[in-house]
């Protein structure tokens, strides 16, 4: 499929780049940014104290995403939902804007989901070490001491584990979709595409934002619970 935005890799062609197509990922991801910014700016400019139609759909959007975080981590939780929201809110739109045609969600190159994952890793520990301090190193180390040298690579192991969960996971879904549109479009025109298949594309689409949303809540729950 072409790309209608090229502007990213024709700078980059004409510093001598080479494969500049490879980086159009990072176009889309911007674009992405550029659009998530945009909104932000535009409806916190229109909010009103008695909410209309746009505002009331995303308070309750909003809202809904923190209650189901706090049912899941308790009210101390809430400092990291502004992290959670965003993550939700990112994965959402670059799963979403692959479906316009000519279009390419970021999330479909392992580059970009793998740089989400990252990020998640390190807010995990990072809030484990805020609720625990030194001691949050207790995770690593089993039930009893003498099980230390044993317990302290599967833990580690099983952490770093994470970063390959969420990545491929999130990667493969969206993928996936792409090359099934990709197919879809060409077999049967831009616009004869079955509907039931968008649909299910826009189902996919919600489903791994918030399957990534969930797993990142629950790791950081682990963190913030005492070692047993």
């Amino acid at each position: 499929m072409e790309h209608p935005i090229f502007f990213i890799d024709a700078i980059l062609s004409a510093m001598g780049v080479e494969h500049a197509g490879a980086y159009s990922h990072i176009t889309y991801t911007w674009l992405v940014m550029l659009i998530l910014i945009a909104s932000a700016f535009f409806l916190a400019k229109k909010v009103k104290l008695v909410p209309e139609k746009g505002q009331n759909f995303f308070e309750v959007l909003i809202d809904g995403l923190e209650t189901f975080m706090v049912e899941i981590t308790g009210p101390e939780g809430r400092f990291f939902f502004p992290y959670i929201a965003t993550i939700f809110l990112f994965i959402l739109v670059s799963n979403l804007i692959g479906l316009i045609p000519g279009f390419f969600s970021p999330t479909a190159n392992l580059n970009t989901t793998l740089a989400l994952a990252l990020c998640t890793f390190v807010v995990t520990h990072a809030i484990g070490i805020k609720f625990h301090g030194v001691k949050y190193i207790k995770h690593f180390c089993g039930p009893v001491w003498w099980l230390i040298p044993l317990m302290f690579p599967i833990e580690l192991i099983g952490h770093l584990a994470r970063i390959m969960s969420l990545s491929v996971r999130l990667f493969g879904n969206i993928f996936g979709k792409e090359m099934v549109l990709a197919i879809l479009f060409g077999l049967a025109g831009l616009y004869l595409a079955p509907l039931p298949i968008m649909f299910l594309g826009i189902l996919v689409c919600f489903i791994q934002a918030l399957v990534f949303m969930l797993l990142s809540t629950m790791y950081f729950v682990g963190a913030m619970e005492h070692a047993h």
